[in-house]
Formats: C-alpha cells, structure tokens, sequence
C-alpha cells in the first residue's frame, strides 16, 4: 500500500489560515479545492507534525507540514495534491519533550526532560501518532507488518525500558507505525430496512467465525433441501471470514427468520490473529484502537478503501434482505493498553495517549491509569470533552456513512461516570453512575434525530446499571438472562421468571417504552446448548477449543443430567422464551443448530476452527458428531456429543424449530407488541400468569405456570403458553373460548416426544386441545393458539 508520492507532489495550503478554521476532524479530502485538511485534538501539545509516507512500513515520511493551534486546542493544516490512498501520520512536542532544532528522525533524545509532563501527558516526537479519526489503517501494533518490518511491538514503548540496546523512548517508530489513510468513497448501503416502530429479533455475530469454516462454502448443498433454506447461496472459498463473505449469509438469516444482525467489533482492534492465523489475543476485537476505520483483517479487499467499500456493500445485502445490521462498539477503554510491567513511566501510545493522556485517559493523582470499570489497562475520560465527542462523531460517520442501523455498547456504565467530579483517589465517588451524563443524553439525542438504535451493555466492574439509562436506550436485560436460567434449571424462583417474561425490566417498573434486549446467552459465556449440557467451564481445554483465561465461574447451568434428549428439550425450552418474552430477543450466532464451544466460556483469544460456525452441523441429525475440520474427519479433534442423533430426518430439527418461533414471532403483532409495564394479574398486562388451573397468580416456589398473552388490538391471536419445569407432568387448564369454529390449536411442544414432527405445527393443521386442558410433559413449555375465530 503506498501512494508514490513525493515530497514536491504536495503543497501546505495557507498553514497561517487554519487557526480558526474549524475544519473536521482527521483527514477531509475537499474536491472542489483540491486541498485536504488534517486535524487533531491535542489541547497540551506545543508542536504537532503531520508526516505523509510512501509505504505503510519500511520507509521514512517523503513530506511534512507543521500543524497550526486553534484557540480549542485542535491543531490544523491543509495540503493541496493530497487524494484517496494518502498514507499520513503524527508526531507530536509537549512539556514533557520540547522541540528541539537537534531533533531528527531516527531516534533522538534531543529536547527530552521527562516522560510525563504535570499533568500526566506522554509526549515523544520519537513516537509516531496515527489518526484518532483516520477512516482506514494501515495494520496495527500487534500485527505482522510489525515483525516483517524487522521490530515489535515492544517498539511502541516510551520510557526506560530498554528496546534494541536504548531507552525505548529515543527508538524511532516511523518505519513500522500504524499509518492512517485518505479514504474517499462514494458507495451506497442501500436505504434502512426497518419501518418505524419495529420491533427486531438480533443474531449477535462475528464477522470472520461467521463464515471462516470450510463448511461455509457448502451451504446450498447443505442446507438447500432444508424446509425454508432453498435460498441460501455457497460463500465463495476467497471470501469466506470477511465482510464480503458475511453478505452471503444475507439469505439464510432471512430464512431463519431473525431481523437484525449484531455484528462484534468491526472497528480496528489491535491483536494478532489475522486471517485463518490463531494467534494469542483479542479475537474477539474488543481492544478498539480506531474508532472511524473498519477491521482490515476482515476485508478481502485489503487495498486503499477496499475495507470501506466491503463493508458498505455488505450492509447493503443486509439490507437488501430486510436486516439491519447493528455494530458493537466499545468506547469505554482503548487497545492502547495501560503501564507496561508496572512501569508509571513506560507506556505504548500509538494514537490517542500520545496527543493527550489527560484528555483521553482517566488516571490518579500521580497519574497512573486506571482501569476498575473495564479490567483492560486503561479507562477513557468521559468528562472530556474530547472524548465525547470522538463517540459522538463515531457514532455519525458509521451511521451516515458508513449504513450502520444501531448500536450496542460495551460496559456502557463507563460513558455515564464523570472522574473530573471527584478527586481521583475517591473511588466511592469515582464509581458513580449519571443517568443524566452529557454523553447518554447526547448519544440519545443524536439516535433520535438520525434514526438509530441504541443498546447499553447495562453493567461494568463498577456496577449495575440495568434499568437505569436514560429514555431512548435500549439495555441487555441481565436479570432476565438470569432468571430464565434458573427457573428453566428448576430454581422456582416463580415471581422473578414471570416478571422478567412481561418485560417488567430487573424489577424497575419504569419501562413504558420497548427496552429490554432479552437473552439468555451472548458470546461471553456458554452457548445456549452448553448452558443445557455443562456444569461448569472447561476453558482449559487444549487447542482447538482452549485454552482460555476468565469467563464467569456462575453459570447457572446444568447438564441435564448428560440425557441428550432431555438437553434437546431443554435448548427448545430457551430459545421458546427468548422469542415470546415481552422485549426485543437476542441470540447467538450457531445457537439455532446446537453450536458448542466444548464448555468453553470464554474463547475471546480463539480464533481457530472449533469456534468458527461450522453449517454441516446445521444440516445434520446429530451435529455433535460431524468433524470439527471436514479436512481431517474423525482423525481431527472433535466435538463434545452434547447433542446425540436426534429424531429429524434429513434436517436438523433444532434449526428447522428454531426457524418456526423465530417467523411465529416476526409475523404475529401480539407478539412482539412495543408497550409494556403492565401489573401482573391485572387486566391491563397483555401477559398474564396464572397457577395452571387458571384460578389465581402462581406462588413463589411454583415450577408450573401458564401465561395467557391476549389478543392484540391489530385482530391477531391470542396465546396461551404453558411453561412446566417440575419432574413429573402437569395438567393444565384452558380458558373457554366463544364463537363459532373457536378452538386452542397446539402449535408448541418443546418436550422429547415431539421431536420426530418438529417439535411445532401450523395453526391450521395442529391439533386441538380441548376442554379437559392439556398435560405437558416433565421440563417443557407448549404454546396453544386461538383459531379459526
């Protein structure tokens, strides 16, 4: 990747103009001048250097232009000749490090007095800063251009800790530092797929584990013959693991009946698994280090813009198919780390922390940084307002620009605390939560006038905060997670259960709008079929399911007891109640086919082929005993048989019940209805529970209840679902029904009898219940519809 430019190519337009300008951040190409401006926030800076480069690595900058300081600390220039597929960077001067005329690149300590300034800035001119607001990356820290360059990634240190024979302060990163790039593109995402008021079922997703097995490229042969699936279309060998290989599953999540795709992070994140390759860390991408460029190693396009234009097109068949596409982001904490061995003076700053640690960063009175919210070395400052509005701008440029319809924020607590607020070593104060935070009421306020979702992860190592965020947020419901694992495993924790399942939110009480994103897994922790068929974790397994570090050791699983019919059972009894609950249901991606992880609940490092979604498994009556590698068959690793051959005949019934709930709810209003908060056994709650006789509300420690979900204003049927997690069977009652032809049609029955028919049946051909009520087998939920009204 270069440009071919040289220094005499380009031309400083003005420098003496740009003080006040008030130009965007980052690099913004101007076509009718020819000029592009690059900006950056750097208040404490006293020289700011803009460097453009030929190559991402190997060669020094070929131009360089002084930036000017704004009066608000955003330093500026612009440069004529400077197009699409520029490659720039930063260096930058401060109290700490003062410019000095016997400064020159190669690695200098002229002008050095300190490593940190008072205020706890890291300025190293030695350093080479890329682009907070660069639309696309070069590579990363961690990656391999790194070492093929000759370095690594202990090259990025400022401070004493020695690096080839120097302080690694004085060693120059201009040849291997990430490099930002020009990006000017013009490809469409199609328009928004969802209408006002929609209320979405969301498949969470990685990317590249989407569709990075072998299997991915079979997916018509595999799945073609399946009832519904007779459109989905092979990934090309050549793609599968990007963004462009992801668009290909467009018709399959169609089929399947889900609306929305949650795609894992896809902004640049620093690690070193690349392509197929497993490396050690963040496979996963939650160590975000440019909040504006898409994750080049999921792009088959790796040239100038070709990750931009991937993504966009892939958007574009998501959105084509009616799914929108929703990005997590994390913008509590940064992949730029924290102290390296302990050292208060040695850091890695490649973007952020160099143009301002005390901007970006929250740190101590001595200037430590500090991480208690988000246990990843570092935690951003959101009384700045540099970093509010770097989310803010994100959140814009991948919504307008780039086509993202929502999304969901990791350990969101952390965007509504203020550590300016209190001094720095109070941490009771320091924990505080602000409902009313700028940046929440910000972010909501711009989701509300561009017409975006947006979705808290409602807790961090601070704290709880289900419940709590403003209007206009949506939350992963953890008490409704929790509580359906228990009652499902036989808790009898009844008050709970039913709360949860008519979305009265962990107990608030205050939702008189859509808010709960309800779940009962996510991709950290089990799979929904290991949470029916593990005790505890087995994270420390050898390759290719392990080892892995963390994961929660409270699961609040069971393993039925190793009976695989029961855990068949118990896997339908989950995702039933996802997809009825009052709320907006959440799944992972695998989980409608029985996906394991081999007890594996935390593979955030993995990048290997045992936790990519392997298809053959979707298309097989025992998935548990297909290959884990097609390559190597039974001769390669394998999976736990957690599944067992099922009753299905040339399908895999748990897809094919998976698909079934997932159109019931997608077609049926009364179903995923917006208004909620209704009082339980009152006439107003459009979900009401009831002992299975129907005579009053069920007591705590009851393992049986009905609920009766009434029939919606739009003319829709009313349900009758009939949830039974005691030992024995339980016979339930009916409500009478008036007019002629009326009856209670049993579309549902999760129990291991029904298995060989689908375990479901369309209205008009299931069969009735009649007046006597229906039994419901031991560990099972059944849902009665009204027909023929």
């Amino acid at each position: 990747m270069h440009t071919g430019a040289q220094a005499s190519d380009f031309a400083a337009a003005g420098a003496e103009a740009w003080a006040d300008a008030g130009r965007p951040m980052g690099a913004a190409y101007d076509a009718t001048t020819g000029i592009t401006t690059f900006a950056v926030h750097a208040p404490a800076a006293t020289r700011v250097m803009l460097e453009l480069y030929r190559t991402a690595t190997g060669s020094d900058a070929s131009a360089e232009y002084d930036l000017v300081r704004g009066r608000d600390g955003v330093w500026c220039t612009g440069v004529a000749g400077v197009g699409h597929g520029t490659l720039y960077a930063f260096r930058c001067w401060g109290p700490n490090w003062p410019s000095d005329p016997a400064w020159k690149r190669g690695g200098s300590p002229a002008g050095f007095r300190s490593d940190l300034d008072s205020e706890g800035n890291r300025f190293n001119p030695n350093k080479v800063l890329f682009d907070p607001y660069a639309r696309e990356l070069t590579h990363t820290p961690l990656s391999s251009a790194v070492t093929k360059a000759g370095a690594s990634a202990r090259i990025f240190a400022t401070g004493p800790m020695p690096y080839a024979g120097r302080p690694s302060r004085d060693v120059d990163t201009g040849r291997v530092a990430p490099k930002g790039i020009v990006v000017i593109d013009e490809t469409s995402t199609g328009g928004r797929s969802a209408p006002p008021g929609y209320s979405p079922s969301i498949y969470e997703a990685h990317v590249k584990n989407l569709t990075m097995h072998p299997s991915a490229s079979s997916l018509r042969s595999l799945l073609g013959a399946t009832p519904g699936f007779e459109g989905v279309v092979d990934v090309p060998a050549e793609l599968r693991g990007t963004y462009a290989g992801a668009s290909y599953l467009a018709p399959y999540l169609r089929a399947l009946g889900v609306t929305a795709i949650e795609l894992m992070p896809v902004h640049e994140t620093d690690t070193d698994c690349e392509g197929a390759s497993a490396g050690t860390t963040n496979h996963w991408g939650y160590q975000t280090i440019g909040f504006f460029a898409p994750n080049r190693d999921y792009a088959s396009d790796k040239t100038a813009g070709g990750p931009t234009r991937e993504f966009k097109q892939m958007v574009r068949a998501f959105h084509d198919a009616g799914i929108e596409v929703i990005a997590d982001v994390v913008y509590n904490h940064t992949g730029e780390g924290g102290h390296w061995y302990d050292d208060l003076n040695t850091t890695g700053f490649t973007t952020l922390g160099g143009f301002g640690t005390a901007e970006y960063y929250v740190m101590t009175p001595d200037h430590h940084l500090v991480d208690g919210a988000t246990g990843t070395s570092n935690q951003l400052n959101f009384s700045s307002w540099a970093s509010r509005q770097l989310v803010l701008d994100s959140l814009s440029y991948w919504h307008d620009v780039m086509g993202v319809d929502g999304f969901r924020f990791d350990l969101a607590p952390v965007l509504g605390r203020r550590p300016n607020l209190a001094p720095r070593d109070d941490w009771g104060r320091q924990r505080r939560f602000f409902s009313d935070h700028p940046l929440l009421t910000s972010v909501r306020n711009l989701a509300v006038m561009e017409g975006f979702e947006i979705i808290a992860e409602p807790w961090d190592l601070w704290g709880n905060e289900v419940g709590n965020f403003p209007t206009g947020w949506l939350e992963w419901n953890g008490t409704f997670r929790d509580a359906v694992r228990r009652f499902c495993r036989g808790d009898g924790n009844t008050g709970e259960f039913a709360y949860e399942l008519n979305g009265q939110f962990g107990g608030s009480g205050r939702a008189p709008q859509p808010r709960s994103i309800n779940f009962v897994d996510a991709h950290d922790g089990f799979t929904m079929m290991d949470l029916v068929s593990f005790n505890r974790k087995h994270n420390h397994q050898p390759a290719p399911f392990g080892p892995s570090d963390g994961g929660s050791d409270d699961n609040l699983s069971w393993d039925s007891g190793s009976d695989h019919r029961l855990r068949r059972a118990r896997w339908r009894n989950n995702w039933l109640l996802v997809f009825l609950a009052r709320g907006i249901p959440m799944v992972v991606s695998g989980d409608e086919y029985g996906r394991t992880q081999n007890g594996n609940n935390n593979p955030w490092a993995l990048n290997t082929l045992a936790m990519w979604n392997n298809w053959a498994q979707a298309a097989s009556e025992a998935p548990t005993r297909v290959p884990v590698d097609p390559a190597r068959g039974p001769a390669g690793p394998s999976y736990y048989d957690v599944v067992g051959t099922t009753d299905g005949v040339g399908v895999n019934p748990l897809l094919t019940f998976a698909r079934f709930v997932a159109h019931l709810r997608r077609e049926n209003a009364v179903l995923h209805q917006a208004p909620w908060g209704g009082v339980l056994g009152s006439n107003e709650a459009a979900y009401r529970v009831f002992r299975p006789d129907l005579k009053g509300a069920p007591a705590e420690g009851d393992r049986a209840l009905a609920v009766q979900i009434d029939r919606h204003h739009s003319g829709g049927p009313a349900y009758l679902l009939l949830v039974n997690m005691w030992i024995d069977p339980v016979q339930f009652s009916v409500p009478s029904l008036f007019g002629t032809g009326a009856r209670w049609a049993r579309v549902v029955d999760t129990a291991p009898w029904a298995e060989a028919e689908g375990n479901c049946w369309d209205a008009d051909v299931a069969a009735t219940v009649g007046a006597d009520g229906y039994s419901v087998q031991p560990w099972s939920c059944v849902l009665l519809q009204v027909t023929g009204t």
